[in-house]
This record gives structure tokens, C-alpha cells and sequence, in this order.
């Protein structure tokens, strides 16, 4: 069996890959692994089970607290909440367990399981592992040891998830939002509802599109993964600033006055000096990843703040920023991490202090951003292709050596596997867009004729 989870959980196209069979499996033995591991040792154990709006949600749902239940833990439904606030909420309620309904960014006929440990956090891989292997096992025949009678979970409503998920965005916000008008795309997603509530309460005026989601509608057109009709809206109604949430709202990008896209690098840069001047940038240090762009790397460079890189993932960003005790990181591609407030991405929050840091300032957002350059960067996905093979192809070595010769010191090269989808994303930085595109283009061509 191929590794079930990837770098965000498990995911695929509901009722294909991601079955209620499969979902119901690997929430019994996420049970069993973590009984096995002491996590439930002296009480009655507690999960708390929330989704993003997708259709297929409903019976996946149904499926992990039927699971769970059956393994004798007791299960609080959060309903539609974005996945920071599953997360934050498994913390804050002292649960044993968090589990997120979610396939974030992907189209609506996707779907995806998360599992949330004690505090919020990302489970380790090591148990990931023990999980996929305990599922294996059991559905090959080995049966369950199934409590009977009060041994059974209990399953509970927990309508209040909403209202504590809210308080808690406010009350860590540095200052209010009066004066701002922000426009919202809510991508017909988890933040549908959260995040303008949020956002009014700190103070803003809201306007609010993709916030109607109907279960088929999540991420079609709209959202941080298709911003035109958000630089429209944030132009047409004089906004000081838009924000874009995915399905699931564990990242945020943003739109300046102008219409312009404000990205995760962007976003960094702006917080990371807000930090400082805090004195909350623990270290002097932020983490990005190797996908960060360049001109952040000289930003920070230039502000005298230290970038550490990781792999791609924010799993490995938090894993980093844990490790070494930082307090700031993200991706290029909208999550950010603010470990004092949040265990994960949370684009809501990241919205808000984006915003808080605007309304402090007195800044446009456009000022803000210009504390770095972008250089132009194109990304290629290159699908159905071998990419186990991208870091062993001879043909393909010699293809990136050859563009990195080409680009020098002005630009740079990656090329990397998906961690949720079966392609190959060819990554070209250079000084020159075209260059960019022409280097890009030519790689992409390589890697399908290598792998292909």
C-alpha cells in the first residue's frame, strides 16, 4: 500500500479515494494508536470532528464520529469551521483528538481527513505511520476490540465553537480595525461565516463575496487560488484591502487599494517588522521555505531579521519554528503561522493582524508590501508524471544544471514533488519575467519527457 497521508493529511476524490469505509477505518485506528500511546491513559477519552462545506463532507463526517464513537471516544461536532479553529478548539477544549473534513485549496469533488493531537498540533509522522499500518491490519481481517454498552462514545453538538473561535481571533489582535474597509472572499468556504464576523466585531467595514457557500461551490472561481474577482471588488468598492481565504482558511492572501496581489511572502515581511517592533519576533527570526522568493530572502537580509528555510509544507515551517522556538512563519502561498495565537495556518488571523498592522500604521498596504521586491517567479505544474523519479533522473539532473548555469546569481531553480497531488511543480526565479517563463517552459517540457 502507498503512503496514505501526504504532506497535509489524507486526501483524494471523495467517495473514490476517500471512501466512508476508509474514513470510518482510520478513525478507529487513529483511536487505537493513540490509546496504544498513552494519549487516553486516566479518563474518558474526547475528539472534536469539524469540516469545511464540501457535500462529500456531510458523510465523511458521518463516517469518522460513527468510527470513533465505535472505539469508545466521546466526539464534540464543531460543524463548518475553518481548520485553525478545529485546531485551536481541540486545544482549548482539552481534547484528545482533533479531526478536519477538508481537501483546502482543492476542487469541490476532493475531500480530506486531518488529524489534530492533544493541543491542536499536527500529528507526528511516526504516528501518522503507526495509524496507516493499524488500518492495514484491521481491514485484512484482524478484528477491533469494540467497547460495548457505556463503553461507546457519546456524540455531542458544539454549537459554541463558533463564538469561542471568534473571541479568541479578537482578543489577540494587537488593535482595532476602525476606519478600514476590507473585502473578504471567503471562497464559498469553512470561513464563510467566521471570518467577516471576526473582522466586523475588530472594527472594519465589510464587504464580502464568495461567503455563500452551497456545498458544490467551494473554491470554483473564487477564493486565494483565483483573486481577479477580489482585485476587482477591493477597486469597485474603494476598499483599503481584500483578503482571499481557500476552502478551508488555513491561508490568506491579500489585494492592496490598487487591485494588486499581496502574497505569503509579502504578508511575511510586513508582520515579521510589526513583530520586531513588538518585541515578539523571537530570535530576530522568521521561517520560510525554499520556495521563498528571493526578494523576501534580501528583505529580510536588508532589516537585519534571519530567514531559516525548510522544506515546502507548513508542517515543516512549524515543525522549525517549535523546535527552535520562533514565533513567525509561513509559505508563499498565504499560510502563515503565529505560534503565540495559533498551532497551524490560520488565514483569518493572518487577515486580521495584516489588517491591525494597516490601521495602526496608517500605511496603505501597497506602502507596507514595498518592503520587498518580488522577483518574478514562474511556476509550471507539470501532472501525470513518475515524480518519484525527480530527484533520480540523469536526464532531468542535467536539464536544472543547465538552466541554473543559464540564470547565475540573478536567478534560481526548483523542482519538487507534490505533496497532495500526483505532478511535479518546476519552480524558475529570475530577474527577467520572460527569461523566467522560457527557463520554466523548458524544464516542464524535460520533466514530462523524463518521467512521463
Amino acid at each position: 500500500m502507498g503512503r496514505l497521508f501526504g504532506t497535509d493529511g489524507v486526501r483524494g476524490v471523495a467517495n473514490a479515494d476517500l471512501t466512508a469505509e476508509l474514513a470510518l477505518g482510520l478513525s478507529v485506528a487513529a483511536a487505537h494508536v493513540l490509546a496504544e500511546a498513552g494519549t487516553f491513559e486516566g479518563h474518558r477519552p474526547t475528539a472534536l470532528v469539524g469540516r469545511d462545506p464540501r457535500a462529500s463532507g456531510e458523510f465523511l463526517e458521518a463516517a469518522v464520529v460513527a468510527g470513533l464513537a465505535s472505539a469508545g471516544v466521546d466526539v464534540l461536532r464543531v460543524g463548518v469551521l475553518p481548520t485553525p479553529a478545529v485546531a485551536y478548539l481541540t486545544g482549548a477544549l482539552g481534547a484528545d483528538i482533533g479531526v478536519m473534513l477538508s481537501a483546502s485549496h482543492n476542487a469541490m469533488p476532493d475531500n480530506g481527513i486531518k488529524f489534530f493531537a492533544r493541543g491542536g498540533h499536527k500529528l507526528a509522522d511516526e504516528l501518522e505511520d503507526r495509524i496507516e499500518t493499524v488500518y492495514e491490519q484491521h481491514r485484512t481481517g484482524e478484528p477491533w476490540a469494540r467497547p460495548t454498552g457505556a463503553g461507546v462514545g457519546r456524540v455531542t453538538d458544539y454549537a459554541e465553537g463558533f463564538d469561542r473561535y471568534v473571541a479568541h481571533l479578537i482578543a489577540v489582535l494587537p488593535n482595532r480595525l476602525d476606519g478600514l474597509k476590507v473585502v473578504l472572499d471567503e471562497a464559498h468556504g469553512a470561513a464563510a461565516r467566521v471570518s467577516p464576523e471576526a473582522f466586523a466585531r475588530a472594527g472594519a467595514e465589510v464587504v464580502t463575496i464568495g461567503a455563500e457557500p452551497d456545498g458544490l461551490n467551494i473554491n470554483d472561481g473564487c477564493g486565494s487560488t483565483h483573486l481577479d474577482l477580489l482585485k476587482a471588488a477591493v477597486v469597485e468598492h474603494g476598499a483599503d484591502l481584500g483578503i482571499a481565504h481557500d476552502g478551508d482558511a488555513d491561508r490568506c492572501l491579500a489585494v492592496d487599494a490598487s487591485g494588486e496581489e499581496v502574497d505569503g511572502d509579502q504578508i511575511l515581511a510586513v508582520l515579521a517588522l510589526a513583530m520586531r517592533e513588538a518585541g515578539q519576533l523571537r530570535k530576530n527570526t522568521v521561517v520560510g521555505t525554499v520556495m521563498s522568493n528571493l526578494g523576501f530572502k534580501t528583505a529580510m537580509e536588508r532589516e537585519g531579521i534571519q530567514l531559516v528555510q525548510t522544506a515546502v509544507g507548513d508542517r515543516y515551517v512549524l515543525e522549525s519554528m517549535k523546535a527552535e522556538g520562533f514565533a513567525l512563519g509561513g509559505e508563499q502561498s498565504g499560510h502563515v503561522i503565529v505560534l503565540d495565537h495559533a498551532t497551524t495556518g490560520d488565514g483569518t488571523l493572518t487577515g486580521l493582524m495584516l489588517a491591525a498592522r494597516i490601521a495602526a500604521t496608517g500605511r496603505t498596504l501597497a506602502d507596507l508590501a514595498g518592503v520587498m521586491q518580488r522577483l518574478p517567479q514562474v511556476l509550471v505544474n507539470v501532472p501525470d508524471v513518475d515524480k518519484s523519479r525527480v530527484d533520480t533522473s540523469p536526464e532531468l539532473a542535467a536539464a536544472v544544471a543547465e538552466a541554473e548555469r543559464e540564470l547565475g546569481d540573478t536567478g534560481r531553480v526548483l523542482l519538487r514533488k507534490s505533496g497532495t497531488e500526483p505532478l511535479v511543480r518546476v519552480m524558475v526565479e529570475a530577474a527577467d519575467i520572460e527569461q523566467a517563463r522560457a527557463v520554466a517552459g523548458q524544464l516542464a517540457d524535460v520533466v514530462k519527457s523524463a518521467l512521463g
